[in-house]
């Protein structure tokens, strides 16, 4: 069953964590991640960080629902979007870095999901009220990597170098930006809440998803030169699943 609020968001992503780390499945690192974030959303909520608490709540429990509908669908061996298959093979298949696995579930997450669930919590014209509180929770997310950069060092100490080669702070692996990601979302959320028609917003999502997965495949297999560096920084990182998760679980992040 789908989760109804923030605290049974919570549990499900204890869980994954906890089958993840049983399984020595790296994805998990993904769930402890986005467990911080939504536990930071559910404080802000509390104190009265954003414009509309209960709206803010329906949207996390939609925009996570998709994350982990995903994931049962994945063990059940059911269909997943593109986006979210190309996640879970790549934590399948072993040898990336805990990084990579971190920026391919946020671009299945933000470029595809995020977009899809403030659509539907606010169709038509609602979704403009929801611009500010929208763009509070996507820069949440995109903190996600940049807050635990210290402690994914203590599993992967040259780490430093993806900063290096990528100058900007934002730009980590081929198509994927953490500046331009905001702004995409919006977009897919503005033009998905404008289609009154099933079949046009199913289309436009089968659509988004294709673009999704093909940035994923990029962050997944970067080309050239920056591949190369990759497999560098990968052959001293540490491989053990449950330090590379539990190096993430215990990262706090506030808002």
């Amino acid at each position: 069953m789908p989760a109804r609020n923030i605290d049974q968001v919570l549990e499900r992503l204890d869980y994954i964590i906890e089958t993840s780390l049983n399984d020595q499945d790296p994805h998990g690192a993904f769930a402890a991640l986005y467990r911080r974030v939504t536990a930071a959303v559910k404080d802000g909520i509390a104190v009265g960080q954003f414009d509309d608490g209960p709206r803010m709540e329906r949207l996390d429990v939609v925009f996570a629902n998709r994350y982990l509908d995903a994931w049962e669908a994945r063990k059940a061996g059911k269909p997943v979007t593109e986006a979210w298959a190309s996640v879970f093979e790549t934590a399948g298949q072993g040898r990336k870095l805990l990084l990579q696995h971190l920026l391919l579930g946020m671009n299945a997450h933000i470029n595809l999901d995020l977009g899809v669930a403030a659509a539907t919590v606010c169709p038509g014209a609602a979704i403009t009220g929801l611009h500010d509180d929208f763009n509070r929770i996507n820069d949440l997310l995109a903190q996600m990597v940049d807050t635990v950069q210290d402690n994914l060092r203590s599993v992967s100490p040259l780490l430093g170098i993806v900063d290096w080669l990528g100058k900007d702070k934002d730009e980590r692996f081929a198509g994927f930006s953490l500046k331009t990601t905001r702004t995409l979302a919006w977009i897919a959320a503005t033009s998905l809440a404008a289609l009154e028609s099933e079949t046009e917003r199913n289309a436009k999502i089968d659509n988004l998803d294709q673009k999704v997965a093909s940035i994923g495949k990029g962050i997944a297999t970067p080309p050239g030169f920056f591949g190369w560096v990759i497999k560098l920084i990968l052959f001293f990182e540490n491989k053990d699943v449950r330090k590379q998760i539990g190096a993430v679980k215990d990262t706090m992040i506030a808002i």
